[in-house]
């Protein structure tokens, strides 16, 4: 990572990499090729000066995003990992290991979850990727990434979206066209998760430049996140869960409602620590927790839909 980081910022030979670090020369040399297979760095200009020659390498981009998930060998053998879009009920679905079967879920975008469960990253992803030419929730999506697979979604719950403003509304916020004219600071959400694609999609039928949102380029992660920007006074509004707003004691205008799904390879849903999983979404006990939870809705819990090749 030090040895990119300065090539980012200009070419160099394995002879200055290793003045600046302190390194013998064969130790960077050793790095560099590493670099170099992986597709990061490549040689750029080769200087002969008498007999000497020198030889510069720089990176293959201006910049680089690293994602990295290490897992056991042999796939779900004592845990799954699921790729997730930020949820309150999958917090309690991993936090609720009575039967055994533990669950890691790592928070990231709708789309990133189901391209990692594509990529052999993780067993499962959680999505609410909305079809506007179907009015279907991630069927299209799951399908399109995985046309050479038989895969399995089943339904967490309904949860319900909208804005997230202070207690009272002050702003009087009831749309994103509201925020732009009266001039409110907006948190958005991470590029890939479902929640900033409805955002971008009604920017787009409103007639809405992004640009207009102040703080459009302010993201965070999680619902929690940006409920937290609310509260703290960071920001005037976010588009979020409702059951986050509640948690914050903060306002909530609904927008829309929407289906939250797990989708897996029909492999994966065959295997026996993930049928246990599904399990518990069949139980009164984890139905009760959900419905709790303000703005959800779990009577199409435990749905399933398969899409075969």
């Amino acid at each position: 990572m030090g040895l990119l980081r300065m090539l980012l910022v200009r070419p160099q030979t394995i002879s200055s990499l290793g003045a600046r670090l302190g390194r013998h020369a064969a130790w960077v040399r050793h790095h560099i090729k590493v670099l170099e297979t992986a597709g990061l760095v490549q040689l750029i200009e080769t200087r002969t000066t008498g007999n000497y020659t020198e030889k510069f390498y720089g990176p293959t981009g201006a910049a680089f995003t690293v994602s990295m998930l290490i897992r056991p060998d042999g796939g779900t053998t004592s845990s799954i990992v699921a790729l997730v879009s930020h949820d309150l009920a999958v917090e309690l679905l991993a936090d609720d290991d009575g039967d055994g079967v533990p669950i890691t879920a790592a928070v990231t975008g709708s789309l990133d979850g189901l391209i990692g469960v594509r990529q052999g990253l993780a067993d499962i992803a959680g999505c609410h990727l909305l079809d506007t030419d179907t009015g279907e929730y991630n069927v299209s999506y799951a399908k399109h990434l995985f046309p050479d697979r038989d895969v399995v979604l089943v339904t967490l719950a309904h949860r319900e979206q909208g804005l997230i403003v202070p207690a009272g509304n002050p702003r009087a916020l009831s749309s994103l066209s509201d925020i732009v004219e009266k001039h409110g600071r907006f948190v958005n959400r991470n590029r890939g998760s479902g929640t900033r694609l409805w955002v971008e999609r009604a920017l787009s039928q409103q007639r809405i430049d992004a640009a207009q949102l102040i703080g459009y380029e302010t993201a965070v992660s999680t619902h929690t996140e940006a409920a937290a920007c609310v509260a703290a006074g960071t920001a005037d509004v976010a588009v979020g869960i409702a059951a986050v707003a509640e948690r914050f004691g903060l306002g909530f205008v609904p927008l829309f409602t929407e289906r939250y799904d797990l989708v897996m390879s029909e492999e994966i849903y065959q295997a026996e620590e993930v049928a246990r999983l599904v399990g518990r979404l069949h139980t009164r006990a984890f139905r009760r927790s959900v419905a709790r939870l303000s703005g959800y809705d779990p009577t199409s819990m435990g749905d399933e839909r398969r899409l075969a090749i």
